[in-house]
């Protein structure tokens, strides 16, 4: 009986160690999608913001499309509409 219990102790302390692991690495990629986040959101514009809350609230899942025309659209019309007006 000591041995089955001494194996079944050894069996969860190699599991609490496993998903001790997991757990740092979930806790880093939180945060590492965090700052993610918040950079994005001090990129966007009011308009983008706006549209991206609609479709959440929506249920839309295009969100995977949004971050790449947040960073573009605003880059691209501005150095091509001052470029031939200037």
């Amino acid at each position: 009986m000591d041995l089955v219990k001494s194996h079944l102790m050894y069996a969860v302390r190699e599991e609490v160690e496993v998903l001790k692991e997991q757990i740092k690495e979930l806790i880093e990629k939180n945060s590492q999608l965090e700052q993610e986040n918040n950079l994005l959101k001090t990129l966007a514009s009011p308009e983008q913001l706006a549209q991206f809350q609609a479709q959440l609230q929506t249920g839309s899942p295009p969100a995977t499309t949004q971050p790449q025309g947040t960073t573009q659209p605003p880059a691209q019309p501005a150095s091509q509409g001052s470029g031939p007006s200037a």
